[in-house]
């Protein structure tokens, strides 16, 4: 994508082809040998060994990660510069004591972070003591383990969260059926926590929510987005089919009960629950607030010294099989607009219609964008 990466669906390539054109890549480090591991790591769970390679020396892995985008130049290797696909092959290279080529289903810009980035990888499994030994592939939770051993003693902005084994011609990308996007709106006019710096897009205006629902339905389905198709988008058609605009209000991620709310919860036995007065009692990934409407918490006033009032959080999911070149960035600008009353349901209407990137709004900052998830059928 980068949003996408494009349309997927061009034809298979072979594992020996080349996956894109070539391009200038970062100059490859000396090949480190392969470095010995903590009992704990080398151990296998047997986990994700459907589609074990009948190559005894070549498994092609596909690797779910996660990472906060922030000191990253983007997914895609760049010469000089800190990017996700060149941090996972570092530490892919120092596991198996050899380069490895990383393919992401879907590239991320600057700043853009992700719940679950998916790649693949081949990797051949070489004797340490014998260099001409054949050796079987390393189980999926050993390659997890490993690979995070060694991204721990970087940043720690990037984690491998699932590891499975696919057949050689399994293609993060191009089997991808679906990806999922969310971004993140803090609304109100305090400053932005110091630990939501990078994580959201800070609105200090209230955004009415209604309308960004209806704004989100013009969008909904198969169009001719070019007006939210950025200059150098390389997909071939800007037909593009979304299967979900939303937009909804959730709890913040990050969540302390005031001691109004404590003690409410003490008299409920510990129970979490959900009241006019106290609005904030949910667990973060576990609340849908769709049905109702979340009021300002009503003990922010009474906080006390030394207490910084909350922020409104809302979260505009976009879902589909890919998408042009920051149309999701695109398309959050235009809702924002609506919800801060910049922009009308029917100018949204216009803008579609437009057929060009210049009637959109500004484009949403790339820190409230997070890559949520790419759906596959794996064999």
């Amino acid at each position: 994508m980068k949003e996408d990466g494009g349309d997927p669906s061009p034809p298979m390539p072979s594992s020996d082809s080349p996956l894109q054109p070539k391009r200038i890549l970062d100059s490859p480090s000396e090949s480190p040998k392969q470095q010995k591991l903590p009992r704990s790591v080398e151990e296998g769970c047997g986990e994700g060994r459907q589609g074990m390679s009948q190559n005894p020396r070549v498994q092609r892995y596909l690797v779910a990660v996660e990472y906060i985008g922030t000191r990253f130049s983007g997914s895609q290797r760049q010469p000089n510069c800190r990017t996700v696909v060149g941090v996972l092959e570092d530490a892919f290279h120092k596991f198996i004591g050899q380069p490895v080529s990383i393919s992401c289903s879907s590239r991320t810009d600057a700043g853009v972070h992700a719940l679950s980035n998916v790649c693949h990888v081949d990797v051949e499994r070489i004797s340490k003591r014998k260099p001409g030994e054949v050796l079987t592939p390393h189980e999926p939770g050993v390659v997890r383990r490993a690979v995070n051993h060694f991204l721990q003693k970087c940043e720690g902005d990037i984690t491998v969260v699932d590891v499975q084994c696919v057949p050689a011609d399994f293609h993060a990308r191009f089997r991808a059926l679906e990806r999922t996007y969310h971004y993140r709106f803090l609304s109100g006019p305090e400053p932005l926590s110091t630990f939501e710096k990078d994580r959201a897009w800070h609105v200090p205006d209230e955004l009415d929510m209604l309308a960004m629902k209806k704004a989100c339905s013009i969008l909904i389905g198969s169009h001719d987005f070019s007006s939210f198709r950025a200059t150098g988008c390389q997909a071939k058609s800007p037909i593009k089919t979304l299967d979900e605009l939303s937009v909804i209000e959730v709890l913040p991620s990050l969540y302390f009960p005031s001691i109004m709310e404590r003690s409410e919860m003490e008299s409920l036995n510990g129970s979490l629950s959900c009241s006019k007065t106290s609005d904030h009692e949910l667990p973060v990934n576990s609340l849908d607030t769709s049905h109702m409407s979340i009021q300002k918490n009503s003990t922010d006033c009474c906080q006390g010294f030394g207490h910084r009032s909350r922020h409104r959080c809302y979260v505009i999911t976009a879902r589909a099989r890919s998408f042009l070149y920051h149309q999701v960035r695109l398309m959050v600008g235009v809702l924002k607009s609506v919800g801060t009353g910049e922009l009308t349901v029917n100018d949204v209407e216009s803008i579609l219609s437009a057929k060009s990137v210049t009637a959109a709004s500004p484009m949403a900052p790339a820190c409230g964008l997070y890559l949520g998830n790419v759906k596959y059928d794996i064999p």
